[in-house]
């Protein structure tokens, strides 16, 4: 009898040790993080981070401010656009300039990449400078998991950031005009702020990387408003420089010469996610856009003038979401090649 149950403890024992428990730290049960590796709960603390800080707070007031703002000199330019063309009354919300307020669009390709830099510009050497981050690799988690929560928590904010800016700025402009969107005009809005949310992805995806590979967060953060500046302001003229030389626009410079230094100047320019992002939803916000690439005046001849649909748009630009995305997967590939070979050590 007494043998019997001796076997049923040690039986007992035995099974609660192959399910967990850890003999060499005294019997403490060690538990695996459950959800891909600890991934979920990652992303749920830097959600919860992100939403609770004082940074995501100033960033959010300054978007919608922006937003109500170019709202509002569309509204004020909205009328004479009207006399002139009264068709897709919505869309001119978006993209009409006030006389000294840029549009919405251009607010956005500006801005953006500003919010993409507040989210991660610290993501990775904050915590290395606090001495956190070798405490959380030492958990039982992934080493991945800790960039792939990071950078998943700071998408998902910024396409709930984007998505309500744009149903917010709808909303005003919908009670001010008191004209309700067609649903081709609700479509091609709900594909500009996809656009956006992939547009500043890319800059967060950017920050990362820039974190990931400085130990220190204002020189990751000077770096990326430097890249900003020079994709937005610089990259322009530093292609019409370089189209030049290749391509001289003399006095007597003839017709395939100037197609082709326009032709360098584009394929250069689209190499930009400024560029990129500008160009796109240009197209996607004007259903008069037919083609993103140089038409030539045979090309006009015949053609018959009209709208796009949503679908045909969408075509056009699909090439400019797959490089967006590209980019985006590149950069963020590249913080995470870097990340997992780096050597994380304590202070």
């Amino acid at each position: 009898m007494v043998v019997s149950i001796k076997r049923k403890i040690k039986d007992s024992f035995l099974s609660e040790g192959n399910s967990g428990k850890n003999m060499s730290d005294g019997g403490a049960r060690v538990r695996p993080c459950k959800g891909m590796g600890g991934m979920t709960a990652l992303y749920r603390k830097e959600m919860s981070d992100h939403i609770r800080s004082k940074r995501f707070l100033i960033v959010l007031g300054l978007i919608l401010l922006t937003s109500c703002a170019s709202i509002y000199g569309a509204l004020t330019s909205l009328s004479d656009a009207i006399a002139s063309d009264a068709s897709c009354i919505f869309l001119k919300l978006f993209t009409l300039s006030g006389s000294s307020i840029p549009s919405f669009t251009s607010f956005i390709a500006l801005l953006g990449p500003f919010v993409g830099l507040s989210l991660g510009f610290d993501a990775i050497n904050s915590e290395r400078s606090e001495g956190t981050l070798n405490r959380l690799v030492a958990q039982p988690v992934y080493r991945d998991a800790v960039i792939n929560g990071k950078f998943l928590a700071g998408a998902t904010i910024i396409f709930i950031m984007v998505f309500s800016m744009g149903l917010i700025a709808g909303a005003v402009g919908l009670l001010a005009t008191g004209v309700p969107p067609a649903a081709e005009e609700a479509g091609r809005v709900l594909v500009l702020l996809f656009f956006t949310s992939v547009y500043i992805c890319f800059w967060l995806a950017l920050s990362i990387l820039c974190s990931v590979l400085c130990r220190h967060a204002a020189t990751s953060a000077m770096i990326v408003i430097a890249l900003w500046i020079f994709f937005a302001l610089f990259m322009t003229l530093v292609v019409s420089i370089v189209a030049n030389a290749l391509y001289p626009m003399g006095q007597t410079a003839s017709a395939g010469q100037i197609l082709d230094n326009y032709s360098c100047q584009m394929s250069l320019n689209r190499l930009s996610p400024y560029y990129l992002y500008s160009e796109a939803v240009s197209t996607i916000m004007n259903p008069m856009v037919r083609s993103t690439n140089i038409i030539l005046p045979q090309q006009l001849s015949g053609a018959i003038t009209g709208y796009l649909s949503l679908g045909q748009s969408c075509l056009l630009v699909w090439p400019h979401l797959t490089g967006l995305l590209a980019l985006t997967a590149v950069v963020f590939a590249a913080s995470y090649i870097s990340f997992m070979k780096r050597e994380i050590r304590s202070r």
